[in-house]
């Protein structure tokens, strides 16, 4: 279960700080990338399940946006914007 107290600003801002330069692309491939990232958080402690429910939450809220169409196969591999500032 995600905590009510969890700042998604600040957690979006230190999951922009551990992707490399131009990552994620891919709507698939970028979402599974910063659910392992938050895996990698040890001080959150999340479940896998956690984490995927947390980069959902994060997209829904727009603090993450995949810049393409995953529908598209044309754009499937766009990059995403990641804004703590959302």
């Amino acid at each position: 279960m995600i905590s009510d107290d969890l700042d998604l600003r600040q957690l979006t801002t230190q999951l922009k700080a551990r992707l490399g330069p131009g990552e994620p692309v891919g709507y698939l491939r970028g979402k599974s990338l910063m659910r392992d990232l938050l895996l990698d958080m040890r001080e959150n402690r999340f479940s896998e399940l956690e984490a995927e429910e947390l980069v959902d939450t994060l997209e829904a809220r727009g603090f993450v946006r995949f810049l393409g169409d995953p529908a598209e196969r044309s754009v499937a591999d766009a990059p995403w914007d990641i804004s703590p500032h959302a």
